[in-house]
């Protein structure tokens, strides 16, 4: 992912988070009212959901806030991956919501309790997908322009629970058939909240654990090694190092074996330059005689 943090796209950030915290709190009143009034743990399970997405966004934007932190001698790459200690706290937080609300649904099956909705249920349910999926599309409008993965993940949170509302609206059209509709929808409420979760922690751990460089950015790293003039310098052996707010890239390059020292450093010191002006990226390339692979060749 390529990461396009500034002062305006930061602000784009912390509109989002805010927007997110003002709305959803308003929704889990209306739906915690609108569960209480119906006797719906579907309802009260949807409403919690929802504020769980104002307390992830106030994670959000503290995470955001701490990520432009400046290095320091404690961290010298930066406070970037913070925003994804943030998005971790999204998912495990929606993990324990899941767990909640499925122990939930199973007790009230067990239980054999029914539930009667009306109509408040039905306005304030389809409130709540219609301002919900608004704020999903926001989200991930806004993480694409600044690259955040933590306001993905906030969108990602949003669309949840807009679908989580929408399988609560067509219980609520059933229920009356059906006594056990409403602990059937907690359960489903609970692994839709548990997809969202692992999704935004493995979105997280990828970047955590180590990303394979896109295939744009390898062909755009190979132009400009082009223009050095070299045909045979080969860049190979790219490693990306993502730290949010920079990334960092090193990879191999050949040189002519008659080449001086002097020479050399000028040249990656020119592709180093361009990388850092035109992608954004500080890099890190090591240098191989061009006979490297004729004589690994010959020794097998």
């Amino acid at each position: 992912m390529n990461y396009k943090f500034n002062s305006k796209n930061t602000r784009l950030a912390n509109a989002e988070g805010w927007i997110s915290i003002l709305v959803n709190t308003l929704l889990f009143g209306l739906k915690y009212w609108a569960g209480v009034v119906s006797g719906s743990l579907a309802l009260i399970a949807d409403a919690w959901h929802t504020l769980s997405d104002s307390i992830s966004s106030v994670v959000l934007l503290l995470g955001i806030k701490y990520s432009r932190k400046p290095a320091d001698k404690d961290h010298p790459f930066g406070h970037g991956r913070s925003e994804l200690v943030a998005s971790l706290l999204i998912g495990a937080m929606l993990g324990f919501v899941a767990f909640y609300f499925a122990s939930e649904g199973i007790s009230k099956l067990r239980n054999r309790e029914g539930t009667t909705y009306g109509m408040v249920a039905i306005v304030v349910t389809v409130i709540s997908i219609l301002l919900k999926e608004g704020l999903a599309q926001v989200a991930f409008y806004i993480g694409r322009r600044t690259g955040s993965i933590s306001v993905s993940a906030d969108g990602w949170h949003h669309r949840s629970d807009a679908l989580s509302s929408v399988v609560v609206l067509a219980g609520i059209f059933v229920g009356k058939y059906f006594w056990w509709i409403d602990g059937v929808l907690s359960i489903i409420v609970a692994l839709l909240i548990l997809y969202s979760g692992i999704r935004v922690i493995a979105d997280s751990a990828v970047v955590i654990l180590g990303e394979e460089p896109t295939t744009d950015l390898v062909h755009r790293v190979n132009e400009v090694v082009s223009r050095q003039g070299y045909d045979k310098m080969e860049p190979h052996h790219y490693h990306i190092h993502n730290y949010i707010m920079h990334q960092e890239l090193t990879f191999h390059v050949r040189l002519p074996n008659q080449m001086t020292i002097e020479q050399a450093h000028q040249i990656i010191s020119n592709i180093e330059d361009t990388l850092r002006a035109e992608l954004g990226i500080d890099a890190t390339i090591h240098i191989e005689p061009e006979s490297t692979d004729k004589h690994c060749k010959h020794i097998d």
